[in-house]
């Protein structure tokens, strides 16, 4: 029987096992005689012995004890085990192991070989698998066979000098004049390999692309014989002349443009041939197309030049491959902000796609859609999205809840279409909504004090009909509380009036207190509301003393906490409810371009008509010292009256500020650096306080994109002299448009008083993709009070209690 019969009997056994054990058998047994072969020495067998060992590896098997056995078929003469060795290094040798350093100068010898087979395998060997070590040795060699008239050899050298240079950077100068005549060459394969290795050489050293820029009108030249060759079985591809090569000209072509005006001009018409030229009905079409798009997008191109890349793009969209869409909608995300204009006439088919079955491309076609939302097609666009949002998988509708609420806060034609849009999207997936949509609404409805009549009757109706939703809730429950007076009036002209008596709108807070559904929040927004209606009806404060009182003995202690201070104003402040429980004030925002997304607090501007809300946990002190225990600060713009008479005057004592203790100097700057800028990602650094051995400082991370940043963490490493605390960051998104910001305090302690740095490693998601970087800091902004400073020990002893 000849040896391939028994490798295939072999193959034959294993595959006919019928339960694990008993092919763990067969592979014991077999493994067995291969071990008794190779220690027989040369008896002619080893090659056929390392190829059942080699299919043994391939079923997942040990077989590192073959790995000898190829070092020395390596070294044969003949070309049979050398074949089997070669195969088997690249298979079971790699950096890691020590015996791949033996074969190193069998490979030198091979590259020698006067067989143009045997210097390929060692190329590919080499290629596969050589370490540094052996790259450093042996590219002397790859180099002087780059310059061999064998096209066969040339092509495997030029693929082996790619992985070199990859391994070993600093060696990418070798090659570097070699790889510009390769270009003259008529073979595809050498081609190919020339336009791989150039490619690598310009990433891996700027400082060759002024070189290589020269060789971009012969790069054209060689992409129109492509573009323009007729039929040629050997490359043709789907009717397209080596796509392959096509497809790395492109990409070569894209880096030499990039930034650079001369290059940019010498290749616009090539791509204006290849653009109009290519079939796009074939795969290999789209890949040449796509490729063609990029590059356009990448150098400095004609106006009418990216124009027809968008709507290259365009057509993918309406390619049945959902693949092609899906990339097609990618880069339309990247170019959107840059040619807003061209990417909106397809905005009719990116809409389709969110009817798409595939739920990758249902979030591309989301994100592409928010993009596309402006002023002049918000109410379109909107209705589309909320379409979207009903019938959307649960995973997509966080993002697109948190879309929706973005561009209707930036587009918003009207206030009441705000309002309504905010609440048919707590109506469709409350539940899906981030934690600031409750007191984002709460602050936009304040303000619409035309519509507080309209936006009461339309949540107590929702409310009515569903309670499942607990941010619909909580905001309804919020709006009665303070609007509850115009809800018992029934008078509203734009929506049909509904009559509501005070006893309907108590058994719909009730319901949400008992309701096994309401989480703890709530049941908080509607006692709460429930005890603010004690000053808006008139026949049934005896029930609300009644509800709250039952709530008193509450296991939750948020819940009991407020009941017992509502009690308190029932039976010892009663005088005092009415005041306390009035109306609050209209609430601004920190920035007029808050948006949804942003998690800033909010500032509640207080009324100077108005008296100023007492706390629930206050009441508890006579009003003299509360009004005594309020004013230490002095200047207070409403201080607190111990008597809610509405005809009171407020006054302002400036003499008493305890800000003008320093005499009216300035406050001293905070000095902050900024240490890292890419993306719209922002990260500064700001020193806050500096002793011999302690460095206290800030890093403060803003957004200026147009989407928000998510994910968003610090790590940081420093010398293992230094001793480093991270404290808790205050939140991992930055909103866009610079509307908020992240910080991160760090304590570094240095004993030692050594040289200090600190590495920070950024982390964040942008658009969905994500980013990570490196930044090292070797120096710190001056603090902006040092402590041996006079100045700031006079205010620290001031200011100090």
């Amino acid at each position: 029987m000849t040896p391939s019969v028994r490798l295939q009997e072999m193959i034959r056994v294993i595959r006919s096992a019928r339960t694990q054990g008993e092919e763990r058998g067969i592979i014991q047994k077999e493994c067995a005689d291969i071990r008794a072969q190779f220690r027989q020495g040369d008896n002619g067998e080893r090659s056929h012995s390392l190829a059942k060992l080699l299919y043994v590896h391939m079923l997942g098997y040990p077989a590192h004890f073959g790995q000898m056995e190829c070092v020395r078929l390596i070294a044969s003469p003949r070309y049979s085990e050398k074949r089997i060795g070669y195969l088997g290094a690249m298979m079971l040798l790699d950096e890691k192991q020590d015996a791949s350093l033996l074969i190193t100068n069998s490979i030198k010898n091979d590259l020698s070989h006067s067989s143009q087979y045997v210097q390929s395998l060692a190329l590919c060997t080499l290629a596969c698998m050589g370490s540094a070590e052996m790259c450093r040795d042996l590219a002397p060699e790859i180099e002087r066979l780059l310059r061999a008239s064998n096209c066969y050899i040339k092509k495997k050298a030029t693929l082996c000098a790619v992985h070199i240079i990859r391994k070993v950077p600093e060696l990418a100068e070798l090659f570097t004049p070699s790889a510009r005549s390769l270009l003259s060459e008529k073979n595809h394969g050498v081609l190919h390999g020339a336009v791989v290795l150039i490619t690598e050489l310009c990433e891996h050293n700027p400082d060759t692309l002024d070189q290589f820029r020269k060789a971009v009108p012969e790069l054209v030249q060689i992409m129109k014989g492509l573009v323009t060759s007729s039929y040629s079985p050997e490359h043709n591809v789907a009717g397209i002349s080596d796509p392959f090569l096509q497809v790395r000209i492109l990409r070569l072509l894209r880096i030499l443009g990039h930034n650079n005006d001369t290059a940019s001009d010498a290749m616009n018409d090539l791509l204006a041939q290849v653009a109009t030229n290519t079939d796009s009905s074939k795969t290999a079409g789209s890949a040449v197309l796509y490729e063609t798009v990029l590059t356009i997008m990448d150098i400095n191109s004609e106006s009418g030049l990216r124009v027809l890349a968008v709507n290259i793009l365009g057509r993918f969209l309406l390619n049945n491959d959902r693949n092609i869409r899906y990339i097609s909608m990618t880069s339309l995300q990247k170019i959107v902000q840059t040619d807003h204009n061209a990417v909106q006439r397809h905005r009719g088919t990116i809409v389709d796609c969110l009817k798409d079955q595939d739920t990758s491309v249902k979030r591309r076609a989301l994100e592409l859609s928010l993009a596309l939302v402006s002023a002049v097609n918000i109410r379109s666009m909107m209705k589309e999205l909320l379409i979207f949002l009903s019938t959307c998988p649960p995973e997509l509708r966080s993002q697109t809840t948190s879309g929706i609420f973005n561009v209707a806060e930036r587009y918003s034609p009207s206030k009441r279409w705000h309002i309504d849009t905010i609440l048919h999207v707590l109506t469709t997936a409350g539940g899906d909504v981030r934690d600031e949509t409750v007191p984002n609404l709460i602050q936009l409805i304040t303000t619409a004090s035309e519509l507080h009549c309209y936006t009461v009757h339309k949540l107590y109706r929702a409310l009515v009909k569903e309670i499942s939703q607990q941010p619909l809730v909580q905001v309804a429950c919020w709006c009665i509380g303070e609007y509850g007076d115009l809800l018992l009036k029934g008078e509203c002209e734009e929506i049909e009036p509904v009559q509501v008596t005070e006893d309907d709108v108590l058994d719909a807070l009730e319901t949400v207190l008992q309701s096994h559904m309401s989480s703890p929040a709530t049941r908080g927004f509607a006692l709460t509301a429930t005890m603010k209606l004690s000053t808006r009806i008139t026949d049934n404060v005896d029930r609300i003393r009644s509800i709250v009182s039952i709530y008193g003995s509450c296991i939750d202690l948020e819940l009991q906490q407020r009941a017992v201070e509502y009690n308190a104003l029932f039976k010892k402040y009663d005088h005092m409810r009415a005041a306390v429980l009035e109306r609050m004030p209209v609430m601004g925002k920190n920035s007029p371009g808050h948006t949804n997304g942003d998690t800033s607090g909010e500032n509640k501007e207080p009324d100077p008509s108005k008296p100023k809300p007492v706390e629930a946990g206050l009441l508890s002190e006579p009003a003299s010292q509360v009004c005594d225990l309020l004013d230490l600060l002095g200047g207070t713009d409403t201080p607190l009256q111990p008597n809610p008479a509405p005809t009171s005057t407020p006054t302002t004592t400036s003499s008493t500020d305890l800000l003008d203790l320093l005499g009216g100097l300035e406050p001293t700057p905070v000095l902050t650096e900024t240490v890292y800028e890419k993306n719209g990602l922002r990260l500064k650094i700001q020193c806050d306080k500096q002793t011999e051995t302690e460095v206290m400082v800030t890093l403060i991370g803003s957004n200026s994109a147009q989407n928000d940043i998510t994910n968003f963490s610090l790590q940081a490493a420093v010398p293992k002299s230094v001793q480093l605390q991270m404290k808790a960051p205050s939140g991992n998104v930055i909103p866009a448009h610079g509307l908020g910001q992240v910080t991160q305090t760090v304590v570094l302690n240095n004993p030692n008083k050594v040289s200090l740095k600190i590495r920070i490693r950024v982390s964040y998601s942008n658009q969905g993709v994500m980013h990570q970087d490196t930044v090292q800091i070797d120096s710190f902004p001056s603090p902006a009070c040092q402590p041996q400073s006079a100045l700031c020990d006079t205010y620290t002893s001031s200011a100090s209690p």
